[in-house]
């Protein structure tokens, strides 16, 4: 091997190995549900049901059971994730990455991040940040006022970048807006 290579390959290797010894220090640390929340009344379920009760007739007579027992299944899952609500956990930024609900993803996984909203004006804020494994899109429930402190420690370490809204993303919004489900 040629002595600049060998240099340049110490080098890389001695970053890498103190990199590995820096003690894990934590940055930020909250607590707060896994997932958005709102509690949905009966007038809701109402008109889902309904929905839910003509497109499967339609998918019957077009396909047969199947595809009923599909929509049965998602109007389940909309009633649970509706009534139950969901457990509180600890998510942490720290200097070697980010912990989502106990899992950790290292700086060298996540790509950006930015911040939404959910349920309004005043619904639940979150923090959205890439990974580049599965599940692709952390989603964390925080506090408005710490949003300004995650900010400043995220931007250290990751872009601030809203990602385009995708196919899916636009035709939620387009359904929500013309098909009212709550009074």
């Amino acid at each position: 091997m040629e002595p600049e290579k060998q240099a340049h390959t110490t080098l890389q290797d001695d970053a890498e190995s103190t990199l590995k010894n820096v003690r894990e220090e934590d940055l930020f640390t909250w607590r707060a549900p896994v997932r958005p929340f709102k509690r949905r009344d009966r007038q809701f379920f109402t008109t889902v049901g309904a929905i839910a009760i003509l497109v499967g007739l339609v998918m019957f007579f077009l396909e047969g059971l199947l595809p009923v027992a599909v929509i049965a299944a998602l109007y389940f899952l909309l009633y649970v994730l509706s009534t139950i609500p969901p457990e509180e956990v600890e998510h942490k930024l720290t200097n070697k990455g980010l912990y989502f609900a106990g899992k950790k993803y290292g700086w060298d996984e996540l790509t950006r991040f930015w911040f939404s909203d959910r349920f309004g004006t005043f619904g639940t804020e979150l923090l959205i940040v890439e990974a580049v494994r599965a599940p692709w899109r952390l989603e964390m429930v925080i506090q408005s006022q710490d949003k300004e402190r995650l900010r400043r420690e995220l931007e250290e370490r990751l872009v601030y970048e809203e990602a385009a809204p995708n196919f899916l993303d636009k035709a939620a919004s387009w359904l929500s807006k013309r098909v009212q489900l709550e009074g």
